[in-house]
């Protein structure tokens, strides 16, 4: 259990005073790191994680906060693509859709992030998820030289925030100990993609 508390207390001070939960305090930035997660839960009712990161990605780039959107998450079958559906929903709000990238092999958050480093060439953006996750993956972005910032306007409550508050704590710890044992990187990289 000591693990556990003294991940969320490294994670917590390294991303502190770079979370930010209101649109008017969020400092420009070219580039808006969309995290994915399923559109639907498993008994096929809508994901409030999913629909707070669109809306708080629209919200960013028509508030002028982010030139172009980064949407990275797993397409690992066929019948499962995260960006492709983040994509579909952002145009569905009036985003234009040469404004969106998509990662197809964010399969992590530490893939998410690293890759937008990597292939996709930018090391300095904002990320856009829940306030849990912005931290988690400012963290593992730190520790990888990178200069980023976080947009978390939202939170979900109930029996499944409290599921996902469990899950997080796991979370952490591999975090952790992928920065200070293992030094993870992306299962994928490939060819640069220049976002412009």
């Amino acid at each position: 259990m000591s693990v556990v508390y003294y991940a969320k207390y490294e994670i917590d001070s390294v991303s502190q005073g770079k979370v930010y939960n209101s649109i008017e305090e969020v400092p420009e930035r070219k580039i808006g790191l969309v995290l994915g997660c399923s559109k639907y839960l498993s008994n096929g009712r809508k994901n409030l994680y999913f629909q707070q990161r669109i809306d708080a990605a629209k919200e960013l780039y028509f508030s002028d906060k982010v030139k172009f959107l980064l949407v990275s998450g797993d397409n690992s079958t066929k019948y499962y693509d995260e960006p492709t559906t983040m994509k579909k929903d952002l145009i569905a709000l009036g985003v234009p859709g040469n404004k969106i990238y998509c990662d197809y092999a964010g399969l992590s958050t530490l893939d998410s992030v690293v890759r937008t480093k990597e292939v996709f060439k930018e090391n300095q953006f904002i990320v856009i998820s829940q306030g849990f996750h912005v931290r988690r993956a400012i963290y593992l972005g730190l520790a990888h030289d990178i200069d980023l910032i976080g947009y978390a306007p939202q939170g979900v409550s109930g029996l499944g925030s409290l599921k996902t508050e469990l899950r997080e704590c796991l979370a952490r710890g591999k975090a952790l100990l992928d920065v200070k044992f293992l030094n993870r990187q992306p299962k994928f990289l490939g060819e640069p993609v220049i976002i412009k």
